[in-house]
Parts: structure tokens; C-alpha cells; sequence
């Protein structure tokens, strides 16, 4: 099999020339020689953790797609829902119809007890020991907006800046460039480094007495890069400025704790640990929300309502307009539950193991090029496959059962800083397994070896049209 192009066959873009000088003093360096072969994690790693046992308890992954056996390594954009959800879920609607809070019958009791319990779990995931810190919302992207247009709208002003790493989903950009296009305030970004990991030096450089807030994510959804947060966060708060971590990608891969990070806001999507779409939490110091404005007004959020005067509900309801998504929080306890029943540390260092074992697997790919390869990354698996189309490569994967994202993946910044616009991404959860990325590899291994002229048992692989990328 041919080997991976050795990385200076590709040339390092513009935005990344800082980052030419040599390896970074503040990252460690990988464990492993040069040339080890990738070893496969354990089905059973010290611990207990068991994928199989997992595995059964997602239904999804017992179907097929084209006749092959589903492989789901598309779980950056969403991961799979555990039977315990769909149940809870299901459960809600069945049997316990209600809206919350005020009612005084025995469905309005039970639901609002469903509610505050899953606050009451997201507190728990996040490390926080005030449920009052979790405000429900949509998914990250409206945490982040609420965040933007409350305190954001009170607290920036003419010639502050906000730092956003180049790394960013779009949630975690776009609402800052439009609350500071409103304020007067700036936008700047803090570069990347050749490998994907955050300019520790150039983001020193960027803070001053102009810094009101750092927004950063725990983990890059196209890079995988898991940034050091709690030292970004000192720094930022030696500056009297605020942190948001975008946690979207990093709550289902690692535990976190928002008090040792001492985070000001953070936000995370229920979809993206196994709950269901369209709820989401922001967790925010106690200080902070008691003192931001209601960004919506209606109902749930007010104590009293006459047309002299209107006074707002404490927190975390003030921040709580209108009914929420009730179901979206049942399937979100349930799944919260659901992980907290497993071993954590074992179920993540399977992910690394797995991870480190897909890395070097893909390697043997002829012209892949795998983006993002910083020390201690999550399992997000972008790459390119020389001379040919992301999209057209997703769709030959999809007709072997395996669902893998392309495109630029909400994080256009990123891809630019690599001299890209699009790119196929592979993302790892903990219940994919070994197989899944031997299947992957071989269909890769497919569409980059034609077949041999003499070879007449097996069907040719998907063509693939050729591409500037």
C-alpha cells in the first residue's frame, strides 16, 4: 500500500507561515516513535467499559444502508440516540403531556419534576452545584446568541474586542460579529498553528485592557483540537475579561467540570450527546445571569405584568421565555443519566485509543491528507483525498453503508487557515469500534486503487470526479 505524502508535500498556506518555525515549546510531544503501527483498543479496556454492551443499546446501529451494515461516523453533527432516550421521550408524550411549572394538577407536578431533574443533570455533567446556573435553550448556537445579545448588548462597547479562535463553529463567530457590528466593538481572531492547535503565543500577544471576552471552543468539530481552557481562561480573566467555551463537541468525549475550569458561560447541544435535537444548555456563572436583561420577553420569564410596569422571574427562568421544549429535556435527562452510568474514564480512553488507532489506519490511504493533527484531539477525523471531491467521496462511502460528512462543516475559518474550503470528516463516538474504521479504511483504499484489469469477481469502485481541491 502506498504511504501517507510526508506533510511538505503539501504546502503550508499564508495564514499558517507563522507557524513554520519549529514545534511548539508549551505542547507535549506524542508518546509514540516514529513508524509504530497503530494498536487496536481493547473490546474491554481495565475499567469495564464495554462497546459491544453499548452498542446495543442504540438501535440505529442495527440497521442498513444499502445493504451494508450502517457505520455512523458522523457524529459531529449528531450523534445516535440510546434506547433509554427515545423511551423517555416517548414516555413524555404517552403518558405525561404537560406543560410545567404553575399547574396545579398531578401531569403539570410530574412533568415540571422531569424538567427540573434534567437542570438538575446538566448541573451534574458540567460540574456545577447550582441547577439555577442552567439556563435550557435550543442547542449552543442560541446559547451563544443569548449570551450575545444580553450581556453582549449591556457590557460592550466602542473599541472593545472580542477574541474568537480560528477554530470556531460559526455559533461561536457569527453572533459575536454581529453584536459588534451593533456595539462598535471588534472582532480578532486567535490564529492556528500548523498542526490545529491554537497560537498560545499570538493569543498573549492579542490580550490588552480592550479584551471583554474570549470565546473559545473545548473542542474544534473540524480539527478535533481540544485547546488548554483553563489557562486560556486565567489568562483572560488577568485582563477583568469573561470566557465562553463552546462545549458542542466536547461533553460526550471527556468529562468536564466548569468550576475547575472556571468558565463565566458555557454551552453545549443535547444532539450532540445522544439527547434529542433542538435543546441545549448554557451553563453561567450566578453573577453574571442575575445581572444580564431578558433577551426574549413572554411567557415563563416575567413575576408580574401590568402596563406601568414588569418584573422578571429569577434566574435561570427570566432567561426562559415562552414553553419550552419539555420532551427535549426528558430525552436530555435520559441521556445525561445514561452516560453517568457509564465509566467515563474507561469510555474515553477507549475514544483515544480508538482515535490514535484510526489516525495511523488512515495513514495507509494513498494521498490522504488528514487535517488537524494536534496532540490529545478528540475523535474528528477531516481529511482530503488528493484529486478528488469531498462530496463525491461522501457519497461513495454513503453507498457502502458508511455516513461521514463533507463540506466545510460550519467552520469555514479553519478550513481557510489550511488553504481549504471543503473536506471530508470521519467523527468517532464512543460506540464505534475497530471494524467500523477497518471499513472505512478499505473503502477508501477502494476508491483510491482502481482495480486490476484482471481482477473480474468484484464490482469496480464509485468513480470520482476529479477536483482542484
Amino acid at each position: 500500500m502506498a504511504a501517507l505524502p510526508r506533510p511538505d508535500a503539501f504546502p503550508l498556506p499564508t495564514a499558517l507561515a507563522h507557524a513554520a518555525t519549529g514545534f511548539p515549546y508549551w505542547l507535549p510531544r506524542q508518546n509514540e516513535a516514529p513508524g509504530t503501527p497503530p494498536s487496536a483498543p481493547p473490546a474491554s479496556p481495565p475499567g469495564g467499559f464495554d462497546v459491544e454492551a453499548v452498542r446495543r443499546d442504540f438501535p440505529q446501529l442495527h440497521r442498513d444502508v444499502h445493504g451494508h451494515p450502517l457505520v455512523w461516523l458522523d457524529n459531529g453533527a449528531t450523534t445516535l440516540k440510546p434506547r433509554q432516550v427515545v423511551e423517555a421521550v416517548a414516555e413524555h408524550y404517552a403518558r405525561e403531556t404537560s406543560n410545567v411549572h404553575r399547574g396545579a394538577h398531578t401531569l403539570a407536578k410530574q412533568a415540571t419534576q422531569v424538567y427540573e431533574e434534567g437542570r438538575q443533570a446538566a448541573a451534574e455533567l458540567l460540574g456545577t452545584p447550582d441547577p439555577d446556573q442552567i439556563v435550557f435553550v435550543r442547542g449552543t448556537t442560541e446559547a451563544v446568541n443569548l449570551v450575545a445579545q444580553s450581556w453582549g448588548r449591556a457590557n460592550l462597547g466602542v473599541g472593545d474586542e472580542i477574541l474568537v479562535s480560528a477554530a470556531e463553529h460559526h455559533s461561536n463567530l457569527v453572533p459575536w460579529q454581529l453584536i459588534a457590528d451593533e456595539r462598535r466593538a471588534r472582532v480578532r481572531p486567535i490564529p492556528l498553528l500548523a498542526d490545529g492547535q491554537l497560537d498560545q503565543d499570538a493569543y498573549r500577544d492579542l490580550l490588552g485592557s480592550r479584551t471583554k471576552l474570549v470565546a473559545l471552543t473545548h473542542a474544534s468539530n473540524v480539527l478535533g483540537t481540544v485547546p488548554p481552557v483553563a489557562e486560556m481562561i486565567a489568562l483572560a480573566h488577568r485582563y477583568g475579561a469573561k470566557a465562553l467555551i463552546d462545549g458542542a463537541q466536547a461533553v460526550s468525549h471527556f468529562p468536564v467540570d466548569v468550576t475547575a475550569l472556571d468558565a463565566d458561560f458555557y454551552a453545549f447541544s443535547g444532539h450532540k450527546v445522544f439527547a434529542p435535537t433542538g435543546i441545549g444548555v448554557l451553563f453561567g456563572k450566578r453573577e453574571l445571569l442575575e445581572a444580564m436583561p431578558p433577551w426574549q420577553g413572554g411567557g415563563n420569564m416575567i413575576d408580574s405584568v401590568s402596563f406601568q410596569e414588569t418584573t422578571y422571574a429569577p434566574i435561570p427562568h427570566r432567561l426562559e421565555a415562552g414553553t419550552g421544549h419539555i420532551a427535549g429535556v426528558a430525552g436530555l435527562g435520559a441521556a445525561l443519566h445514561y452516560l453517568a452510568g457509564l465509566d467515563r474514564e474507561s469510555a474515553t480512553a477507549y475514544e483515544e485509543r480508538l482515535t490514535h488507532y484510526a489516525t495511523g489506519a488512515l495513514a495507509t490511504v494513498p494521498g490522504l491528507r488528514l487535517i488537524g493533527n494536534a496532540p490529545g484531539k478528540i475523535g474528528v477525523l477531516t481529511f482530503l483525498l488528493e484529486g478528488t471531491d469531498p462530496n463525491a467521496v461522501a457519497a461513495a462511502l454513503d453507498q457502502q453503508g458508511i455516513a461521514v460528512r463533507a463540506g466545510h462543516h460550519c467552520a469555514q475559518p479553519a478550513l481557510a487557515s489550511f488553504g481549504l474550503s471543503s473536506a471530508v470528516r470521519a467523527s468517532l463516538a464512543l460506540y464505534n469500534t475497530v471494524q467500523e474504521v477497518d471499513a472505512l479504511v478499505a473503502a477508501l483504499h477502494g476508491i483510491t486503487t482502481p482495480p486490476s484489469p484482471s481482477s473480474k469477481s468484484s464490482a469496480p469502485p464509485p468513480a470520482i470526479p476529479r477536483s482542484s481541491v
